[in-house]
């Protein structure tokens, strides 16, 4: 019997999820004596993890430090399907060098959440790249095609008319099989993942399993205010992001989100947002320091307290006082660069001459603190010279 004494603790385990199928059941496989074997399946589908995958991660690791088995399950297999969860459109596969690339930077940015010497990290491709097709046609037959409707986007696609390739009613069905091929006890993700986990249950009914819990986590919203928290949309905070640019990013967030982040994103207790909500509402508290304190300790997760501290007084410096940074800036030989924009693009501030051109078109882009306002200004600083882009990018330029 395992000691800790967060064991069997289901309101301490269980907290902060959105769904779970069951807590019953839950109960139940608590008390059986034995840790529970805890999944988390996540495909490597972008070079970098967010804020967003740490939400699940934190929970997983709540599970690990409670003595349970927990899994990680990095679905290099799946990855090649394409999760079609929450799309309205096909999602584009992923070739082996792409997935290989991505999973050496997912192990690296998940140890930022999980303790990786406690956490057992698989690849589907175990056991899905051994399935023959008659293995396949027999898991396939025990799932409908109305079953596979009733998921929100399958069934929003169809209605609409939109495609929908049959290898992608095969990502729930192998997502589904990673459960009963490592016995699953109780599956972890996010909350447009149930369909799946739910999936996962069906199939080890089917094999004479119990059926895993499924507990899902809210999404975390995007800087945007409006959609998940996603790469692709842009409204993201990535964990490999130096710490700069992690705060600045937070502190674009709308006053409304502070209690979300605060909950899914600092982690912190029911209560203490409960206080935060409360504090903001009655004018207790100023909403650009908390948001501030806030922004630091998220950016202390992932840098440390030091970097963090100095992320804020960077803010602080260059948006609230717009004063120019001149220490610990990096540098750049301008070289043969002649104008303002193909030192942008050198810089690695613009991926194109016309995208710098468009930057300095908008207003953002200062030298020495100076708007330029032509896209075709030359480069006419003799003497090292900070170029900025924004509010949160600087660099010093050498002739």
């Amino acid at each position: 019997m395992n000691t800790n004494a967060r064991f069997n603790d289901a309101e301490y385990l269980l907290d902060g999820f959105d769904h779970v199928e069951t807590p019953a059941e839950f109960q139940a496989r608590s008390r059986l004596g034995r840790p529970l074997n805890v999944k988390l399946g996540i495909d490597p589908t972008s070079p970098d993890l967010h804020l967003g995958f740490m939400v699940v991660l934190h929970k997983l690791q709540r599970f690990s430090e409670a003595g349970h088995n927990v899994t990680l399950i990095i679905g290099d297999f799946t990855a090649r399907i394409g999760d079609p969860s929450g799309r309205n459109a096909m999602r584009p596969q992923l070739d082996a060098e792409a997935i290989e690339a991505n999973m050496t930077t997912y192990r690296e940015q998940a140890g930022k959440v999980l303790d990786l010497e406690r956490v057992q990290i698989r690849y589907n491709s175990e056991w899905l790249g051994k399935l023959g097709l008659s293995d396949l046609i027999q898991l396939l037959s025990k799932t409908t095609v109305a079953q596979m409707l009733e998921r929100n986007d399958f069934h929003n696609r169809y209605a609409s008319g939109a495609a929908i390739s049959l290898h992608e009613f095969l990502y729930p069905v192998a997502q589904a099989y990673d459960s009963v091929a490592i016995a699953a006890d109780m599956e972890l993700g996010g909350t447009d993942q149930l369909f799946n986990l739910l999936l996962g249950r069906h199939y080890q009914r089917e094999s004479g399993q119990m059926p895993q819990i499924c507990a899902t986590v809210p999404l975390l919203v995007g800087l945007d205010g409006v959609k998940k928290m996603s790469k692709s949309l842009g409204n993201y905070v990535g964990i490999a992001e130096p710490a700069h640019d992690q705060f600045g990013k937070l502190m674009s967030m709308g006053d409304a989100l502070m209690p979300a982040y605060a909950r899914h994103a600092a982690f912190w207790p029911q209560s203490r947002v409960d206080g935060l909500v409360a504090d903001l509402a009655g004018g207790r508290l100023n909403p650009m320091d908390a948001k501030k304190r806030l922004a630091e300790e998220i950016v202390s997760r992932y840098h440390g307290h030091a970097a963090a501290t100095q992320a804020r007084e960077h803010f602080e410096r260059t948006v609230q006082r717009k004063e120019i940074p001149h220490e610990n800036l990096p540098e750049l030989e301008r070289g043969e660069a002649s104008t303002v924009a193909q030192v942008l693009v050198k810089a690695g501030f613009a991926e194109s001459k016309r995208a710098a051109e468009r930057l300095i078109s908008g207003n953002g882009v200062k030298v020495d603190g100076i708007v330029v306002n032509d896209p075709r200004a030359p480069w006419s600083a003799s003497a090292p010279a900070v170029l900025s882009v924004g509010s949160r990018k600087f660099i010093r330029v050498r002739s």
